[in-house]
């Protein structure tokens, strides 16, 4: 397929050609992947030594106590990972009784963190450099310290009143008290030690040894119900994906715990409604988008959940005869509110590269909720995600809270295939926009030849957890008119960090192209 090579959009970007990429939402974690590539090690290597520097750089949206997915190319077929950890043992609807909801914040919402084992077992399985050098970048930012970048630290400034009453926070991320500022140095205190030891061991350290003592020592001090023996048993997993073929191609999604289910079914409904016949920046191209979206939402967020406990199965929402009866339901002239339950996402870094081999890797990695759940093992380094805050207190519900189980995830890497061949690998990082981002990209790019740097330039769109349509500035008055006579309830003004930040590689013949958001820090970087 051809792209368009104008860029119609305002932006500070363009994208990079090369035959090694790495785009990622902060430079010094781009480079970090370069510099392996470099090195002669491949994409996989890239991708992990980006991924543990942002951990690094970029604290507020993922750590080394986050979770993890990834699909991976190798050059004859493609891969995918479950990074993503279960809950405590202990955990029941029990602990929660008295609830009307999950909380937000502490021990109570912090699962088994994944991204460690993720590391170790993607290095084990593809990579071509030693673990340990993989480390370096981080560990050089970790001890000598780095300067924070624009986005991060407007970010960071919200930190100080969210986890006011975390005591272990503080020491950890606000030295002398506040969040650091753009253009300030930052050390983060005992963060070069924990990776060293990761390192060193393979990521036993953190699950089964030295590190894994502390953190279950620290949560039996402080309320928390993780054990040693949570942290022993876990393991990462290896999936098949889920795909559908849509307008000439195929895209991947991880199948659920997962949301990807719903951007499948999205672009299903959209098959039956040739959205390709629409501008991509029309009234009735953006309607079309958003009435699928919704209804995507409506029938997969009442159903995912982890594998073990869904009720029905995930290749079942795919059924062709399914999704054209609710592409038949919305009407072009009308907007509709089925019941959705949009999640809530804030803390999330995506990744991609790819190599002049051939191998291709889509990568996310996330706290959940900008730092997580506040809570830190003084002197690591280490911040857990609060993954736990996706489970649901609804009883019967497939995603219902109990000990030893995965939660509801939003975090998704994208793959896109083209007759056998792998053509792109992307993602959209941020707030409520994984699922969303997803079709939008898919729209722009394939369906409507958009180059993918145009594709992450353009303003988007997305739906509101309280039902409302929120468009980003550059979209015409003409267009927000239409939409709202169609029967969209439009939000305020919207600032643009809430719309996410999309990373793509595209493979073009003797190389790739790659893209970075200018929404956020970060940049796309090759040779």
């Amino acid at each position: 397929m051809s792209l368009g090579w104008t860029f119609p959009y305002p932006s500070q970007r363009m994208p990079v050609f090369a035959r090694n990429v790495v785009a990622t939402s902060q430079p010094l974690a781009a480079q970090a992947g370069l510099q392996m590539l470099a090195r002669g090690g491949n994409a996989v290597d890239a991708a992990l030594a980006a991924a543990i520097t942002l951990t690094v750089v970029e604290p507020t949206s993922n750590g080394i106590g986050s979770d993890a997915f990834a699909i991976v190319w190798d050059g004859k077929e493609l891969h995918g990972l479950n990074g993503s950890g279960r809950s405590p043992r202990a955990w029941s609807p029990t602990r929660f009784s008295g609830r009307t909801h999950m909380p937000e914040l502490g021990w109570d919402t912090v699962t088994v963190p994944g991204a460690v084992d993720a590391w170790a077992s993607l290095s084990r399985r593809f990579g071509k450099l030693p673990f340990a050098d993989l480390f370096e970048p981080a560990i050089r930012y970790a001890a000598d310290g780095f300067i924070v970048s624009p986005i991060t630290a407007a970010k960071w400034s919200a930190a100080p009143k969210l986890y006011a009453d975390f005591p272990d926070f503080a020491p950890a991320f606000l030295p002398g008290g506040r969040a650091p500022l753009a253009g300030e140095h930052f050390r983060p205190p005992g963060t070069a030690g924990t990776l060293k030891s990761i390192a060193e061991t393979g990521g036993e350290s953190f699950y089964r040894g030295e590190l894994a003592d502390t953190i279950a020592s620290r949560a039996a001090e402080t309320g928390g119900a993780m054990t040693r023996e949570d942290l022993a048993e876990h393991r990462s997993e290896w999936v098949k994906t889920l795909s559908r073929d849509w307008q000439g191609v195929t895209l991947h999604e991880l199948p659920p715990n997962g949301q990807g289910l719903t951007v499948l079914i999205a672009l299903g409904i959209l098959e039956h409604l040739a959205i390709a016949q629409h501008p991509v920046d029309s009234a009735d191209g953006l309607h079309l988008q958003i009435e699928a979206m919704k209804m995507a939402f409506a029938v997969a967020r009442p159903q995912i959940a982890d594998p073990a406990w869904m009720k029905v199965p995930p290749a079942s929402l795919l059924d062709r005869s399914f999704l054209l009866e609710m592409a038949r339901t919305i009407r072009m002239d009308r907007a509709q509110f089925p019941a959705t339950a949009i999640p809530s996402d804030g803390g999330t870094v995506y990744l991609t590269a790819a190599d002049q081999e051939g191998m291709m890797v889509s990568y996310i990695q996330s706290n959940y909720h900008g730092f997580g759940s506040g809570i830190v093992i003084p002197g690591t380094g280490i911040s857990f995600q609060n993954r736990g805050l996706a489970f649901t207190l609804e009883e019967g519900h497939p995603n219902g809270v109990a000990g030893g189980k995965r939660p509801y995830h939003t975090i998704i890497p994208g793959f896109v295939m083209k007759e056998g061949d792998p053509l792109m690998s992307f993602g959209v990082m941020g707030a409520h926009m994984q699922a969303q981002g997803h079709v939008q990209m898919m729209v722009r790019v394939i369906a409507g030849g958009q180059n993918p740097q145009a594709a992450a330039d353009a303003p988007r769109w997305y739906l509101t957890e309280d039902s409302l349509l929120a468009l980003e500035k550059g979209f015409s008055p003409s267009l927000r008119e239409e939409l709202r006579n169609r029967g969209h309830l439009l939000a305020p003004d919207t600032p643009s960090s809430v719309f996410g930040g999309a990373q793509l590689i595209y493979r073009l013949p003797g190389g790739y192209c790659g893209a970075s958001d200018p929404r956020k820090d970060g940049q796309a970087v090759g040779f």
